[in-house]
């Protein structure tokens, strides 16, 4: 069986922000193309209560083209990826 690390790649997301801030994402830009989510089918979470780890939210959503992606939001940073399959 062979281990296959999980890779990400920034990229540009318009998220709800409800009663916090990015609670989910609406849509993405990833390679320039630009991709509405039609619906979030899962969430999760990473991270613990401690400063030096960050909390990543994990998406898993259906885009307007009927494809399935999970998209990462790193809290501590800011900052949106995509899961790249090699």
């Amino acid at each position: 069986m062979q281990l296959r690390l999980m890779k990400f790649e920034k990229i540009e997301v318009s998220a709800y922000s409800g009663y916090k801030l990015n609670e989910h994402p609406v849509s993405f830009r990833f390679r320039g193309n630009d991709y509405s989510i039609v619906k979030v089918i899962d969430r999760w979470y990473e991270g613990t209560h401690v400063s030096c780890s960050p909390c990543l939210n994990y998406f898993k959503v259906k885009a307007g083209d009927g494809k399935k992606y999970i998209l990462r939001y790193n809290s501590l940073f800011d900052v949106w990826s995509i899961m790249i399959y090699d």
